[in-house]
């Protein structure tokens, strides 16, 4: 029988790399039958998930490990997080804020702790290795379905192996690439693209954010062919409700509203429904793997290692200390007394009262079996928020309220058609703050951010920015005093601070062919 071989991507020694994505080749093995792609797939495509236990300040020790943090950054750059501090921590320590205050100051050299020493930055690195391994399967299960064309599980391979590279691809370039922006997407940089299996002997440089975005919706266009009528029967699994929540999203952030609803049309009738919290019962988890909003996950949920509360473990002298992240004022102060988020999605911190994420409850269970990733997973709410967009940003005002109370019934009391804004601009920019309040902490808000300040009808005011809170500390109260903010202004002022740049192990193995743009020093504001 002829093999049939599958480049598995994993990375080698550092010293030994000459090519970018070159680094991601291991070995090749025999992969001759779709159970053999299958178990690819799960060892190498798919984030990997699992649970952190919590008992000191110091969270942020894995950063480099296969099973550890994944981008808790993310997190951190927004508006929806500020400095949550208690006492004193040493600087040495790695906890949240001595890790990933460079982020979330926007600084020149975001990978450095607060004694200026810089850490590997890895997410680029660990997705493109699972690119590369897609990249391989797609190839090998094309051959695969030349002799076996009606094989359904192969299908179903296909079909999730072309929504993952789209899905990498799509975080990809919302973290390191400019946003799409409509008049500019053929000229303005976004990340390198890489679709083949073969290692090109080639130095990598960024394609145009046209191009890459083409590929995710080409990707995307075959995936839903290959898992039409496909509902896997677990949420760890990709089946036809996961492409069209990503189409779906894809679609709105490049402006393409007639098809943001069509990928969409027919969800409803996937057996997925919105969790009442008129019945939620308090200190519960919101959401879990086998919630009826749940649609896919993977990965970790990086959240209770980021937002901690201030009694973490009292035996070990971090009781009433806190060197971490909470929820933003401006953020918590969006919730009305009547919405009962405010209970589902947050709990209070021991000490300070300080709101933290608490949409999964059982962050403290190591291994939880019903954890959903707080960074890579779909939920049917995001999919009735992207309609109600898409309908408001046509000037379908009346849809896109149908589209918005099918949410607010089940999540604010007495919640009434008649509270919506009459007008379109006012109605967006309603839709667009309650997607805040009902996504955050789930990976949207920096993406979404992005978007809006070059969205066409609606962008952001010049005027926007966004203010994180700076402190010092004062050893004889044992207190932090505000000291100014650090302030991240419009992306047409601060382009550059609007994108993760490009870790410096990719730029040196492609000399310079790969480039960021050059951040400015970033200090205090009064």
């Amino acid at each position: 029988m002829k093999k049939i071989f599958v480049l598995l991507a994993c990375i080698l020694v550092m010293s030994s790399c000459k090519k970018f994505l070159e680094e991601y080749s291991r070995d090749l093995k025999y992969a001759e039958t779709t159970e053999d792609l299958n178990k690819l797939m799960i060892g190498e495509a798919f984030l990997p998930s699992f649970s952190f236990s919590v008992y000191s300040q110091s969270t942020i020790t894995t950063l480099n490990e296969n099973q550890g943090v994944l981008a808790p950054w993310l997190h951190v750059m927004d508006d929806d997080s500020e400095l949550s501090l208690a006492n004193y921590v040493e600087p040495f320590e790695q906890t949240p804020r001595n890790m990933l205050s460079g982020f979330h100051n926007w600084s020149q050299q975001p990978n450095a702790n607060v004694q200026n020493l810089e850490w590997e930055e890895t997410f680029w690195r660990k997705v493109y290795k699972r690119i590369g391994a897609l990249n391989a399967i797609i190839f090998q299960a094309e051959g695969l379905a030349e002799k076996n064309a009606e094989d359904k599980d192969l299908m179903h391979i296909r079909g999730e192996a072309l929504f993952l590279r789209a899905y990498y691809y799509f975080l990809l370039q919302n973290i390191y690439g400019s946003p799409y922006r409509t008049g500019t997407a053929a000229t303005d940089e976004g990340v390198p693209l890489k679709i083949s299996e073969k290692i090109d002997d080639a130095y990598f440089k960024r394609d145009h954010n046209e191009v890459v975005y083409k590929q995710i919706i080409a990707d995307l266009d075959k995936a839903a062919v290959f898992l039409a009528g496909y509902d896997p029967a677990n949420k760890i699994r990709v089946g036809i409700a996961a492409v069209k929540a990503l189409q779906s999203r894809v679609y709105l952030f490049t402006e393409q509203y007639d098809k943001a609803l069509e990928s969409s049309d027919g969800f409803d009738n996937l057996g997925y429904s919105l969790i009442d919290l008129n019945q939620y019962a308090e200190n519960t988890n919101f959401t879990y793997r086998n919630s009826t909003e749940s649609i896919f996950t993977m990965g970790p949920n990086s959240v209770p290692v980021v937002f901690l509360t201030d009694s973490t473990s009292a035996w070990n002298g971090d009781d009433n200390k806190a060197s971490s992240f909470k929820v933003s004022s401006g953020l918590a102060d969006t919730y009305t007394t009547d919405d009962m988020r405010r209970t589902a999605f947050f709990r209070k911190t021991a000490k300070s009262k300080a709101w933290i994420p608490g949409k999964y409850r059982t962050f403290q269970t190591y291994n939880d079996p019903v954890q959903v990733s707080c960074t890579f997973s779909f939920r049917y709410a995001e999919i009735i928020l992207n309609r109600a967009e898409a309908f408001a940003m046509k000037g379908s005002d009346a849809e896109a309220r149908e589209e918005l109370q099918k949410l607010r019934i089940k999540r604010v009391k007495n919640a009434s058609l008649a509270q919506l804004p009459q007008t379109n601009e006012a109605l967006v920019a309603f839709i667009r703050a309650e997607r805040r309040r009902e996504l955050c902490f789930e990976g949207h808000r920096w993406f979404d951010l992005r978007r809006y300040a070059v969205n066409a009808k609606y962008p952001l005011p010049s005027s926007f920015n966004i203010k994180h809170p700076n402190y010092t500390y004062d050893a004889q109260t044992k207190s932090h005093n505000p000291d100014g903010n650090y302030v991240l202004n419009s992306f047409a002022q601060d382009a550059a601070a609007w994108q993760v740049p490009i870790p410096g192990y990719a730029i040196d193995f492609n000399r310079g062919a790969l480039t960021n743009l050059i951040r400015p020093v970033r200090n205090v504001q009064p």
